[in-house]
C-alpha cells in the first residue's frame, strides 16, 4: 500500500543482511545505526514503551529480565537499562542476535548476549519479563514476521514491545541527506534507505500483530518516523 506521502512497501536488499559481510564493516555500520537510533528516535521510542510498562507495576521493578531480539550492537537495551535505573527500576538485559560478530559486540554493554534465531527463540515459554524487537521486524518476510511476533509473545510475561520504522518518503529522504554530515559509511546510507522502504505504517504493524496473536496491540506513532506496537501476553 502506498500513497502521496507513503511509498509502496518494498523488500530491497540490505548489505548487512548478508552473513558473509566483513565483520569489520558490520561493526562500523552498526556504530552508524546506534547513532541513528539515538538521534532519530529509535532509542527514545523503546525507552518510552518500557517506562510505560513499568509504570503499571505496584513497586519499582527489581531484576526483571528484558530480552532484545535482533540486538545488533546492544545499544538500545543498554540505554533502556540506564534510563529506567534513574527511576528506581533494575533490568537485567539480554541481547539475542543471529550473528556471532554482533553477539560479541553486544556483550560488553549488556548483562548477557546469546546467539539465536528469532524464528525459534532459545528461551522457555514465559522465560523473560519484557521482550523487545527494535528496527528488526522489517528484515523478515511477511510469513517469518508473523512467526517472530508469535515467538516474542511466547517468551514474555509482562510486555512485548515492537518498534520499527514508519515508512514515508520524508523519512527515506531525511536519512539519506543526514547521513552525509554525520559521516555514515556508504553501506549504512544504502541500508538506512532500504530499511525505511521496508518499514510499516501504523495500520500495517497493527494488522501484522493481530494476525499473529489474534488480538490487537496498542500502536503508537512516535517522533522520528517510528511506530511501536505493544501488548501484555496472555498467560498460557
Amino acid at each position: 500500500m502506498g500513497g502521496l506521502l507513503t511509498p509502496r512497501r518494498r523488500r530491497g536488499i540490505e548489505f548487512l543482511d548478508d552473513p558473509a559481510v566483513d565483520p569489520r564493516l558490520v561493526r562500523r555500520s552498526l556504530a552508524d545505526v546506534a547513532r541513528s537510533n539515538l538521534l532519530f528516535g529509535g532509542t527514545r521510542a523503546v525507552v518510552a514503551e518500557v517506562r510505560a510498562a513499568l509504570r503499571g507495576l505496584d513497586a519499582p521493578a527489581s531484576d526483571l529480565i528484558m530480552l532484545d531480539v535482533g540486538t545488533g550492537a546492544g545499544d538500545i537495551p543498554a540505554r533502556v537499562e540506564r534510563a529506567v535505573a534513574a527511576r528506581g527500576h533494575r533490568l537485567l538485559t539480554v541481547g539475542l542476535d543471529a550473528s556471532e560478530t554482533l553477539v560479541a559486540a553486544a556483550r560488553s554493554g549488556l548483562d548477557g548476549a546469546i546467539r539465536g534465531d528469532a524464528l525459534a527463540l532459545p528461551i522457555a515459554t514465559g522465560g523473560v519479563d519484557i521482550a523487545i524487537c527494535s528496527q528488526v521486524l522489517h528484515h523478515f518476510s511477511d510469513d517469518d514476521a508473523l512467526q517472530v511476533v508469535r515467538e516474542l509473545n511466547r517468551v514474555a510475561r509482562v510486555r512485548v514491545i515492537i518498534s520499527d520504522i514508519r515508512r514515508s518518503w520524508m523519512a527515506a529522504g531525511g536519512i539519506w541527506m543526514a547521513s552525509f554530515p554525520l559521516g555514515f559509511h556508504p553501506v549504512s546510507r544504502h541500508d538506512g534507505v532500504v530499511s525505511v522502504m521496508r518499514g510499516f505504517t501504523s495500520g500495517e504493524l497493527s494488522e501484522l500483530v493481530s494476525a499473529a496473536i489474534g488480538r490487537a496491540p496498542v500502536v503508537r506513532r512516535r517522533i522520528g518516523f517510528r511506530v511501536t506496537a505493544s501488548w501484555t501476553p496472555e498467560a498460557p
